[in-house]
């Protein structure tokens, strides 16, 4: 049942990521291209997290991989939404 969850995830940040990179293309504005790369960035995650607790042994671990991920998403975005409007 996780995997299913994972995968749901997984899809619908890839799927929302496109739509704000497609969304950028047509009207560039800031606020979308750093929600975009977040949200790509989330989607990354979610990859690795499926990859991580569904498809590979427990002995292999990449939680560490996982955090800088995430971190580096939302702090693009903090970035974006602080440094960026002013």
């Amino acid at each position: 049942m996780s995997s299913i969850v994972f995968s749901l995830c997984a899809i619908a940040s890839i799927y929302v990521a496109y739509l704000l990179f497609k969304a950028y293309r047509l009207r560039p504005s800031s606020i979308l291209f750093w929600s975009a790369l977040c949200f790509a960035g989330l989607a990354l995650n979610n990859i690795f997290l499926f990859v991580d607790l569904v498809l590979l042994p427990v002995e292999v671990d990449f939680a560490m991989l996982r955090n800088s991920i995430i971190v580096a998403s939302v702090g693009s975005l903090i970035y974006g939404l602080v440094w960026d409007t002013i």
